[in-house]
């Protein structure tokens, strides 16, 4: 009575085994005694041939593999991506081959800047990555729950999320660092909105969208490309949680929403979402009024309308979670024939970072694990040996190539379009690229009157933790976006810090 599904897992497990599963070592020896070490006489040492002993001290000292730098809570599930949609007219890639086809699927939901131990109700946006496991390798979109980002050049990745993670003295959140660099780059000040709104706080995974967020390419089989954008649109009724910046991690009712994706899909509520594409020219996106690669900024839908493709649909919990969700690695590189990179810088990065991340994390072979493994395409290639080569290291096939011993070939299948680009080597200025425009847009045709209240309440909360000069920058920031904008902030912490100094007087004379 009163227990969900996630509460009864071991429950649920008991009800499905008869109990007759035999106890053993790694290497499969029956166990006789898993309570009692060998000892000499009761009371005597431990000694060092109690071989079930050491094998379980070794291998909890080695259970915990690196933490995800970022994205590092998260949850998954598994399920099928269908086509609904035919359009074969922008893109190749076999995933897309026919109308009701379908592809197994995994997708892993996460928080972005806290620990693993995190909480699930942090102001964050939400990671949002789907790995398709197509016949010709794993094609995987790595996004988040927002179609824009905080900046526009990977060389400030680093410095950006060191900002959301622990000062190095304290090792508390630090307001300074997070405000300091925001008000010192105001291309932040898109996704910034997006973050302090309602759409900061998710009811829960099953109810927010996901977003590609990139500009990808999309090649035809006659070889003719586009640029595409990837949407996933929540077919839930999309609750997004309309909270100020009162309601606190530790609220029960809130965390409790974080569970409905797990129950649900064990319940046979299976949640699903519909796909859809923008595309633009090649010749639109050399003449349109702002770079179509930048990552802080959205393609105007009245522009460039969404074309439905497809339906997602999670319908398996995983079995194990550190199996299959905290090994399970997603790469923007993971493409496939008939989808490729853009010039967006953003991407660019990411091609890189995500799979030397992997590498760290996991090994080089951490495509062998069995939830990353393409296993509907038959992988051949000359890598060979490093830990965990756990898929027979392509037995006596040649290891070089060239070759003249039947080694795997090249195929006109993986080429890529070529396109031209040319200027000069430089690092080029791209921090003033029109960093307010599309804000103001959100600030006065998306949001309502309720929503811009909480929204200019959830800022100041924050930002007066800041120190006042910093808290000066940013508002000018949000005054550039519109001037009411910056107004209402300022007016809401005046407000606060009057509050507190009342307080401190009130607190005084006691």
């Amino acid at each position: 009575m009163g227990r969900d599904k996630a509460t009864n897992q071991l429950k649920d497990y008991e009800k499905k085994n008869n109990g007759t599963d035999v106890l053993t070592t790694g290497h499969g020896a029956p166990v006789a005694d898993k309570i009692n070490s060998i000892t000499a006489g009761p009371r005597g040492p431990i000694l060092l041939q109690d071989h079930v002993l050491i094998e379980e001290l070794a291998h909890f000292d080695r259970e915990r593999i690196p933490e995800r730098v970022v994205h590092a809570k998260g949850a998954g599930a598994f399920g099928y991506f269908e086509v609904t949609h035919d359009i074969s007219k922008y893109c190749k890639a076999a995933v897309f081959d026919a109308i009701g086809k379908q592809t197994p699927v995994a997708v892993r939901f996460s928080t972005v800047g806290g620990e693993s131990g995190s909480a699930d109700t942090a102001r964050d946006p939400r990671g949002f990555a789907v790995k398709m496991y197509t016949e010709e390798g794993n094609w995987d979109i790595v996004g988040n729950n927002t179609p824009i980002f905080f900046i526009r050049d990977p060389l400030l990745f680093p410095s950006f999320i060191h900002t959301q993670k622990r000062n190095p003295v304290t090792h508390l959140k630090d307001p300074d660092a997070f405000w300091d660099f925001i008000s010192l780059m105001p291309q932040t000040t898109h996704q910034v909105s997006f973050l302090f709104s309602d759409r900061g706080t998710p009811v829960g995974y099953r109810h927010m969208n996901g977003y590609g967020s990139h500009t990808f390419k999309l090649v035809n089989s006659d070889g003719k490309p586009v640029y595409c954008k990837f949407h996933f649109k929540t077919d839930q009724v999309k609750m997004l949680g309309p909270i100020g910046s009162t309601v606190l991690a530790s609220n029960i009712r809130y965390k409790r929403k974080f569970r409905d994706l797990y129950n649900c899909i064990a319940g046979g509520e299976f949640p699903s979402w519909t796909m859809y594409i923008q595309v633009m020219s090649f010749k639109q996106a050399e003449n349109w009024t702002f770079n179509p690669f930048d990552l802080t900024k959205v393609w105007p839908q009245g522009e460039f309308p969404l074309l439905p493709v497809g339906k997602l649909v999670l319908n398996r919990n995983p079995q194990n979670y550190f199996a299959e969700v905290e090994q399970i690695a997603f790469s923007p590189a993971h493409l496939v024939p008939g989808i490729e990179p853009s010039p967006d810088k953003m991407l660019q990065g990411r091609l890189f970072s995500y799979n030397d991340t992997h590498r760290h994390r996991l090994g080089p072979n951490f495509d062998q694990i069995p939830v990353n493994c393409p296993y509907r395409a038959n992988v051949r290639n000359y890598q060979r040996d490093g830990p965990m080569t756990v898929l027979g290291n392509q037995a006596g096939a040649p290891n070089y190539f060239p070759n003249s011993f039947s080694g795997p070939n090249q195929t006109r299948r993986g080429e890529m379009v070529e396109f031209p680009a040319t200027g000069d080597i430089g690092r080029y200025n791209s921090t003033d690229e029109d960093n307010f425009t599309q804000a103001g847009v959100f600030w006065r045709n998306v949001l309502n009157d309720d929503e811009k209240e909480r929204l200019v309440d959830n800022i100041s909360s924050h930002l007066c933790n800041a120190q006042k000069f910093i808290q000066d920058r940013a508002i000018k920031n949000f005054s550039c976006v519109d001037p009411e904008y910056g107004r209402r902030i300022q007016e809401n912490i005046n407000r606060r810090t009057k509050r507190s100094e009342g307080n401190m007087v009130h607190q005084s004379n006691l």
